[in-house]
């Protein structure tokens, strides 16, 4: 058993019957009564995200988790396949469970959390960032802009992307896999 101390980014908890992982969270010192956590959980079996508040020192039930690196092999309708990079052991995961499944390109290893109990994967963390080449962008004329000004950009997995206007196609990108957005050039 933990108590609400030990809640932090990532921690998979049992609550209501089931198994939530926690994606953000927020110690709140009132001036006036006592202090709480606020917290927004994601269902690891069905993809909802739930806000829930615990009080200070309330117990909460942590799962025990042991965590893999796997290699992303191919999608295949909402199934994607996954292999263990030390055993060869292959899984497939659906497609919600996955955080940026649009982002995910062929080769790219990522972190899969096991239940220790039961062997099932949890969920899947992706890499901090990737860098995808873009396969459409229209040209940014020169001139019709404010300040920050972006366009949209298809890139190789199909995912669109808003990017700065010099942004042209062939180019890389690196984008952050968390909000989906675009952080800067790659040049090679």
């Amino acid at each position: 058993m933990a108590s609400t101390s030990d809640i932090r980014n990532g921690l998979c908890i049992k609550f209501n019957h089931d198994i939530y992982k926690i994606i953000e969270f927020l110690h709140v010192k009132p001036g006036k009564g006592p202090a709480f956590v606020r917290t927004k959980l994601r269902s690891l079996t069905n993809g909802k995200v739930l806000d829930n508040t615990f009080s200070a020192g309330h117990k909460i039930d942590e799962v025990r988790v042991e965590t893999q690196n796997f290699q992303f092999l191919y999608a295949e309708g909402d199934q994607f396949h996954f292999m263990n990079t030390e055993t060869y052991e292959q899984i497939t995961l659906d497609k919600k469970v996955l955080d940026a499944p649009d982002l995910l390109k062929e080769g790219t290893v990522v972190m899969v959390q096991i239940n220790t109990e039961t062997e099932l994967p949890l969920s899947v963390d992706m890499p901090a960032s990737i860098v995808l080449e873009v396969t459409y962008a229209e040209p940014g004329v020169k001139g019709n802009t404010a300040t920050n000004a972006t366009k949209p950009a298809k890139v190789e997995t199909g995912a669109s992307v808003n990017v700065p206007l010099f942004i042209n196609e062939g180019d890389k990108i690196k984008i952050d896999t968390a909000t989906g957005s675009y952080m800067e050039r790659v040049k090679e």
